[in-house]
């Protein structure tokens, strides 16, 4: 085995001097980080009263609750759950439709590539913005005093919430799209709306296509809760039952949850992969 070279230290320290003499401020400042974030925590759990004690209770009280929903039984109202499954479902899928359909053009305008004026780009994407910083169970407060109680509330809360997402998400899509095959288009005498249709266009779709089925997925989790103020569907119905502390309908409702969530994912995952051409993996 061959035998390291002796290394020459102030040799070193005299050809990188910044590297060996670091000034006191640049030692500090990661030792001081950690303090701050320290003494901010400790901070945070004095301001939140939080008490050993009280978690203590809180987890006695959490394994009573969890011994109470075992087993899960729907009792007679199988039937009405089923039908309260399908309404966050539809919701999940006709509010993440609705948001991509109308963002889809929007975020044409919010594109670097294809609007290069900032100033009209500027006013799209902070409109894309606040309409992203209110979150979808506001938004589902918002529309149930506006159109009533039930899953239309819950679709609207989607929709509006998503196109948000959706339109910054496919504009960094578009904005990310090769070049080439849009000055080729172009020099071949192609129009602005064939670069697009021809060029942009057939490069994001498939991505535009999976970030969709994505949201179709966090979708049916944010339709659940959603429903807990009154915006239909499943949630609804859990709401009503821990109400009423019916915890074995409670677990039963949490199963049908998880059962569906998973079978999305499933099928989603799927349907990406034979999107972009490729075998899932599971």
């Amino acid at each position: 085995m061959s035998r390291q070279p002796d290394i020459n230290t102030p040799a070193l320290r005299g050809r990188y001097p910044d590297v060996f003499n670091r000034p006191m401020a640049s030692r500090a400042g990661v030792p001081a980080i950690l303090v701050a974030a320290l003494a901010l925590f400790i901070f945070g759990l004095n301001e939140l009263d939080f008490s050993p004690a009280r978690m203590w209770t809180g987890l006695r009280e959490l394994g009573w609750i969890t011994m109470m929903m075992i087993p899960p039984n729907p009792g007679s109202s199988l039937p009405a759950y089923l039908q309260a499954m399908g309404e966050t479902l539809s919701i999940a899928l006709l509010g993440t439709t609705l948001a991509a359909v109308f963002a889809l053009p929007v975020s044409l305008l919010a594109a670097r590539n294809v609007i290069p004026s900032a100033w009209l780009r500027f006013p799209v994407r902070r409109f894309l913005d606040s309409i992203r910083g209110v979150d979808t169970l506001i938004w589902a407060l918002v529309w149930i005093n506006v159109v009533g109680l039930g899953p239309f509330a819950g679709v609207l809360a989607i929709a509006i919430s998503d196109f948000g997402a959706f339109g910054k998400l496919f504009s960094e899509a578009i904005e990310a799209a090769d070049k080439k095959q849009v000055e080729g288009i172009r020099a071949s005498g192609g129009s602005a709306m064939h670069e697009i249709r021809f060029g942009l266009m057939p490069q994001v779709l498939p991505v535009i296509a999976g970030q969709v089925l994505y949201f179709i997925e966090s979708n049916t989790r944010s339709a659940t809760i959603i429903g807990i103020v009154g915006a239909g569907g499943i949630g609804l119905q859990l709401a009503e039952q821990i109400r009423v502390l019916e915890w074995q309908k409670v677990s039963f409702l949490i199963l049908m949850i998880l059962v569906a969530v998973a079978a999305i994912d499933w099928i989603s995952s799927r349907l990406r992969f034979a999107i972009i051409g490729r075998r899932a993996v599971a």
